[in-house]
């Protein structure tokens, strides 16, 4: 077993890898899949040297809601952003806004980043170095503790629990 940990670092990468390319070229062919399964073993073990630890999923229940409340999230941001678009009523409020952090795992900030960004009318434009704060652009802003209390309360603490950090 430790053998194929050392040639196989990440299996689901490997097998999502191996998925993605023969999706791509949209063909099972014995030379595509052996191409495929060349890829798929050697980006990772090209790439792993880069890679930091990640850290382990501790609540898998608690990750399956975290997706489902981001989903719904995104369906609903859109719906706001298109009324924005189309029915011109009121003016937008653009701004940005320094988000203290409170989590300090840089996997955790990068996925916090992301979710926001992920949502329409939000996006993540700066980490500090420290870790210590997102610069987000919004929009449209009513009142910026309350984004934040909203950012904290319904992405940032859901991540810290799942990954008990």
């Amino acid at each position: 077993m430790r053998a194929m940990g050392r040639y196989l670092p990440t299996p689901t990468l490997s097998l999502v890898l191996l998925v993605v390319w023969l999706l791509m070229v949209r063909s099972i062919e014995p030379g595509q899949l052996l191409l495929g399964t060349f890829l798929a073993v050697g980006i990772p073990l090209l790439t792993q040297g880069f890679w930091e630890p990640l850290p382990r999923v501790k609540h898998p229940l608690k990750l399956a809601w975290f997706v489902t409340y981001v989903m719904w999230d995104i369906v609903k941001a859109n719906a706001h952003v298109s009324l924005l678009i189309l029915l011109p009523r009121r003016e937008p409020h653009p701004g940005f806004v320094e988000y203290p952090l409170e989590v300090k795992d840089r996997l955790v900030i990068t996925l916090l980043a992301n979710t926001i960004t992920m949502t329409p009318g939000t996006v993540s434009t700066n980490i500090r170095l420290d870790g210590s704060s997102l610069l987000i652009h919004v929009l449209d802003m009513d009142e910026e503790q309350e984004l934040v209390r909203e950012i904290r309360e319904r992405y940032e603490r859901p991540l810290k629990e799942i990954f008990e950090c």
